[in-house]
């Protein structure tokens, strides 16, 4: 039993999860103190106040929504963050890798008869039967 657990462990998909979500943790750090440190003192410059004051009393309860607001802006900015410094260049950057890369050739071709698609190598068409040259 502890060998199948530790199969288990070592197996390839599990391994490769844990690093995923370690290097994913890393990354989010990274993002978030990207956003707090640098991006939000960014919107004090064109006047974006600080939000975490504001708040509604009902009763004896507090609705603090200005904490709120200020987590939706912080959210926005680690999407656009995210989106801008992540996403743009990964999709550039794959769009030039597929820039230098010849189509592949064609593995089908359509039957001059019934017009259906058939592998390129048939010399009948499964549908008609008609003869392809």
């Amino acid at each position: 039993m502890l060998k199948e657990f530790r199969d288990f462990l070592l197996r390839g998909n599990v391994v490769d999860l844990a690093v995923a979500v370690v290097i994913g943790a890393a990354f989010g750090a990274v993002v978030n103190s990207f956003v707090k440190d640098i991006l939000t003192p960014l919107l004090g410059l064109i006047g974006v106040p600080d939000f975490s004051t504001l708040s509604i009393t009902v009763g004896s309860a507090a609705i603090m929504y200005g904490n709120f607001l200020n987590l939706l802006i912080s959210f926005i900015l680690v999407a656009a963050a995210i989106f801008f410094f992540v996403i743009k260049p990964m999709n550039a950057m794959e769009k030039r890798r597929q820039a230098g890369t010849e189509p592949a050739a064609p593995t089908t071709k359509t039957c001059t008869e019934c017009a259906s698609t058939i592998p390129l190598t048939a010399k009948r068409c499964p549908n008609c039967t008609q003869p392809q040259s």
